[in-house]
């Protein structure tokens, strides 16, 4: 048992010993892929000496992040994707009462800033305090990283490295023209920044001055917070007096396969279909003549929408369905004290995102576009799914069931 023991603490000893020395090698690399590749273009973009000097200070790449590929190695550690439990959409808004009461809370306090805000960008305040909620907790959240050190690291060793270059880049010209001090740049693991979480591209484009010191503290300021918020999704054509959507009920006899923004109609024809606001209202007579795009997020199983132009602009904030649609939700509840949907969301899922991509390779296989087989359901798979149903005899649902995943994978 003795020998066993200390066979057992020879192979650890070495392990860390290997562990240790790797760390070091990457270190190494680290330190030269700075001196050699990343400080020239840098120099060549106007960023100084003692600029990159003092963002990169006692910055060592941080191998806990995921999606790096170490030198020598061909993929990711983890495959975080095709590992993932594909989630029932309803657990994506387990917490937005909170976001909902923090909004209220705020929208009194901050009143002025708010209406300066509407008046300039157009975009009303329940959406801005709302992303500002799901993004960072009204700045309660927990922004533990390093900017430098996470673009730094994913700049060398991450799978999309040209992507996360030009963020770091970025951040240089940040410090550079901007006057943001290095330390001060916090950010997430992905190199989101501050309150609004803006990617270092993002605030050089999008961030501005809200509160009239002359910077834009996405870190610090509620105003400069908010009002780059709203810059954001006005630059990216947020349409001034539109709402988002709205909640309706779709009869059995309009398909779920007609989703999407590239099947627009008018909401007057949406409604000439069959298709009502839930509750009985009607839809705003100026929103009759403009576009709307049905949107099931959980196909047959969940609330339904009429959605506007807009939401896909919030969409442009953050590339998810169901992230539009918790924000605009959300921002309706804080503004108008509306409650939660109409319509429960069923009870889907069971397996994981691995099945949900086999399914869309069975798919593309047949000759649908599924938007590629990543895990993900957006519209392009909801309606390829409801179309395949639909030729194969089954009752259109747009929405991944064991069954149809079974059948096709």
């Amino acid at each position: 048992m003795f020998q066993r023991m200390i066979r057992l603490l020879v192979i650890l000893s070495v392990s860390l010993a290997a562990g240790a020395a790797a760390a070091q090698s990457v270190e190494t690399q680290f330190r030269n892929w700075l001196a050699s590749d990343l400080w020239p273009e840098a120099q060549r973009r106007g960023i100084s000496a003692n600029t990159f000097n003092a963002a990169f200070a006692n910055v060592s790449p941080n191998l806990k992040l995921p999606d790096l590929v170490l030198p020598g190695e061909s993929k990711p550690r983890s495959d975080r994707q095709h590992q993932a439990e594909f989630r029932a959409p309803s657990a994506y808004f387990k917490h937005i009462g909170g976001v909902v009461s923090g909004g209220r809370a705020r929208a009194g306090k901050l009143n002025g800033v708010l209406s300066a805000i509407e008046k300039r960008y157009g975009v009303p305040r329940g959406v801005v305090l709302a992303v500002w909620g799901r993004e960072s907790g009204f700045g309660g959240a927990k922004i533990p990283y390093d900017a430098f050190e996470v673009l730094g690291t994913k700049a060398f060793l991450a799978t999309r490295k040209a992507m996360f270059r030009e963020e770091v880049l970025a951040a240089l010209e940040m410090v550079e023209r901007r006057g943001v001090s290095p330390r001060a740049m916090r950010s997430s693991w992905a190199g989101a920044m501050g309150q609004p979480q803006f990617m270092p591209t993002s605030y050089l484009k999008y961030a501005v001055d809200g509160d009239g010191n002359g910077s834009a503290d996405i870190w610090n300021s509620q105003a400069d917070t908010l009002a780059s918020i709203a810059n954001y999704l006005a630059q990216h054509g947020w349409v001034r007096g539109r709402d988002w959507g709205f909640e309706v009920t779709v009869p059995q006899g309009v398909s779920c396969a007609l989703e999407g923004p590239d099947r627009g109609k008018s909401i007057a024809d949406w409604q000439a279909l069959g298709i009502r606001r839930v509750g009985g209202k009607a839809f705003p007579e100026h929103e009759l003549r403009g576009e709307g795009y049905l949107m099931m997020p959980a196909g047959r199983f969940g609330p339904a929408f009429i959605v506007t132009p807009n939401f896909y602009r919030l969409k442009d904030y953050n590339e998810s369905d169901l992230y539009a649609l918790f924000v605009g939700h959300a921002g309706d509840r804080i503004m108008y004290g509306n409650n939660e949907f109409a319509t429960s969301w069923g009870r889907v899922g069971g397996f994981n995102r691995s099945d949900v991509a086999g399914m869309q390779r069975g798919l593309e296989r047949l000759g649908y576009d599924v938007g590629g087989a990543d895990g993900l359901v957006g519209f392009k798979t909801r309606r390829s799914i409801g179309a395949w149903q639909q030729k194969n005899g089954v009752s259109p649902t747009c929405f991944p069931e064991s069954q149809t995943v079974r059948r096709l994978q």
